[in-house]
């Protein structure tokens, strides 16, 4: 385990960046393979804040891969795939991987995918979803990654936006106790979006088959065997390397846009830096491909760095029981574990005393690294004290692709401090800003803020949309990047981010949309206006709760109708969204301009102090709601 060395190499780590940006990373840059290597390291002129290593040219894949394979460690694993809801595990060494995914880029070439062009990847979590990000890398094509759990509607959002040349899909994933058929959803998705794609790959499994349609559908196994091998494409650094989607506030999904060159620097970098891991030891991040922690803790930054990386297909509880994440820890020899804090209070709740993690040796475990929402303190004591080791809670987004903020095991560990997410790394300049825009006193809450430009990795723009980009995070503090995170610094440095600061709810570290959840209930013909607000839950962190004003004259019984609507948002969302309780009110509170009052209802729903905004309509109706939003 590495010795705790105070922080004076995370000091003089982030002054070395602070003197000299350009240096600190033209510094990373030298561990990545170059096909050009860069002159220059950031172009302050370039795209909306600036744009790195822009005459650079690499290919990613050849990073992760084929780097590796030439330097003779083409027999280490690179992924292990555990998968408790099939009772299989699988070891893929850097020489197979690079075999199939030779392959599989062979198989999409001959399906007209080049440089450039869009697939979308609609996996549950088995070893081709990364082989298909990797494919699309090797090519120099666009992937974009949709989470299993997105019901049709919202998976035909994003073919419409990305527009695919090709999908790659599986027939279903495998839940406990149930299989979810993916090809039918991709069906209705395709059949709602005005863009089509060329072609469809289909992994088929033994779980369940899917028909395939012909002169779209082909089958993935058979496809990949009949793949001509192909070489790597160098790219531009600056070119996109994929699109992330995440929830935006008017309805449509956003874009996140990741260049090839500023990505693979950062990622490389923050293994050793802020994991403290080196090439050979075994990291799981268990999460999903669908979401940017998979990309870059699965996928990316584990192969860039020469890691065996585990691909976990079940869950912290139920597959079969709240040991699985210390079975797969020991069995495998995980050095770093990676989770969201959800997973961990899951685990409190089903064994609180620890006696599950008991049974696993788990003597090779250096660390636990938290991520995707705030973690609770009592939470984090909770787990550290039956761990004994470090337990790192650090702050980041998918925008940002990697974390703000973290403690550093590369450069020697600094006093953990429950509810906070750490310090800045370096590339980061964080501050908590007021409402025209200056600092606030430390230790006084703001909105969290990164003074541009952001470093590398961070998005450049969104897909297709630099206005949108400004207008969402640049333009409300000119030369800063708004988070829409509230939080605070502490006189030591520690940054805290205590909630959102817009409509983005967290729900077990997935941040979704109130306003998409909203489309859906007003949606329903008896409902004449609604709100969607998170409230605080034990175990997910944040759950939405449904506020519903029905049309005159209905007569129906409300639990009728409140049932109706969380079937709905189950079918067109999809369960991620966690929405399971809408409720029927007589009026929602607003401003006199009409917007209703979400954070007030929120604050009232969590038993939180709360201050009458002076723009409210009618006051009196926030008491009315009181005893109705307290039993939330």
């Amino acid at each position: 385990m590495e010795t705790e060395r105070g922080n004076g190499g995370y000091d003089a780590a982030y002054a070395a960046w602070q003197r000299d940006p350009d240096g600190f990373w033209a510094a990373a840059a030298r561990d990545i393979d170059w096909a050009k290597p860069p002159a220059t390291v950031f172009a302050g002129d370039q795209g909306v804040y600036g744009r790195w290593f822009p005459d650079g040219a690499l290919n990613t894949c050849h990073n992760a891969i084929d780097r590796h394979v030439a330097a003779g460690r083409g027999d280490q694993v690179a992924f292990i795939w555990d998968s408790p809801v099939t009772g299989r595990t699988l070891r893929i060494t850097y020489a197979a991987l690079l075999a199939r995914v030779e392959k599989l880029a062979g198989a999409m070439a001959a399906r007209g995918v080049a440089k450039g062009d869009r697939v979308v990847i609609y996996m549950p979590m088995v070893p081709e979803a990364a082989i298909g990000m990797l494919a699309c890398a090797r090519l120099g094509a666009v992937h974009s990654v949709v989470f299993g759990g997105f019901a049709a509607a919202e998976l035909s959002a994003r073919i419409a936006d990305a527009q695919p040349k090709l999908v790659l899909s599986a027939s279903c994933g495998i839940e406990p106790g149930r299989i979810v058929a993916y090809k039918p959803l991709l069906d209705a998705a395709i059949a709602l979006s005005p863009h089509k794609p060329d072609a469809c790959l289909i992994l088929q499994r033994e779980a369940l088959a899917a028909e395939l349609l012909p002169g779209r559908d082909t089958d993935w196994q058979q496809a990949e065997a009949a793949g001509v091998p192909h070489p790597c494409v160098p790219v531009a650094a600056t070119d996109p390397l994929y699109i992330l989607y995440t929830s935006g506030t008017t309805g449509k999904p956003k874009g996140i846009l990741r260049d090839n060159g500023g990505h693979a620097v950062a990622l490389h970098n923050s293994i050793f830096m802020l994991y403290g891991l080196k090439t050979g030891d075994v990291m799981w991040t268990a999460s999903d491909v669908g979401w940017v922690v998979g990309h870059s803790y699965i996928v990316y930054a584990p192969l860039f760095a020469g890691l065996t990386s585990v691909i976990y297909e079940g869950k912290p509880v139920g597959t079969p029981d709240a040991g699985a994440f210390w079975r797969v820890c020991a069995e495998h020899d995980v050095k770093a574990l990676f989770t969201a804090p959800t997973a961990i209070r899951a685990i409190k709740k089903e064994d609180p005393e620890g006696r599950l993690m008991q049974r696993h040796d788990l003597g090779r475990l250096e660390a636990l690294f938290l991520a995707g929402e705030r973690c609770d303190p009592p939470t984090a004591l909770w787990i550290e004290a039956l761990l004994k080791r470090p337990v790192i809670d650090h702050w980041w987004q998918t925008e940002t692709g990697w974390s703000i903020t973290g403690n550093f095991r590369g450069l020697g560990l600094f006093p953990m401090r429950a509810g906070s997410g750490g310090k800045p790394a370096p590339g980061y300049h964080v501050a908590a800003l007021d409402e025209a825009g200056q600092p606030v006193a430390r230790g006084q809450i703001g909105t969290l803020a990164i003074r541009l430009p952001l470093p590398p990795a961070a998005l450049p723009t969104l897909f297709n949309a630099d206005d949108r980009f400004r207008s969402a995070y640049l333009e409300r503090f000119p030369g800063w990047y708004d988070t829409s995170d509230a939080g605070m610094v502490d006189t030591e440095g520690y940054v805290s981010v205590m909630s959102r600061t817009d409509d983005i709810i967290n729900v077990a570290g997935h941040r979704l949309s109130t306003g998409a959840m909203e489309e859906v209930l007003a949606a329903h013909p008896d409902v004449a206006e609604c709100a969607v607000v998170g409230v605080k839950d034990a175990l997910k962190g944040q759950a939405p709760l449904g506020l519903v004003v029905l049309k005159a004259g209905v007569a129906r019984p409300d639990a009728e109708i409140a049932r109706e609507l969380v079937a709905m948002v189950r079918d067109r969302i999809g369960p991620v969204a966690a929405f399971k309780e809408a409720r029927v009110v007589q009026r929602l509170p607003k401003t006199r301009s009409g917007k209703i009052l979400r954070g007030t209802m929120r604050r009232i729903a969590d038993g939180e102090d709360y201050v009458v905004p002076p723009t409210i309509d009618d006051p009196a109706i926030l008491g009315e709601l009181e005893g109705l939003l307290r039993r939330a």
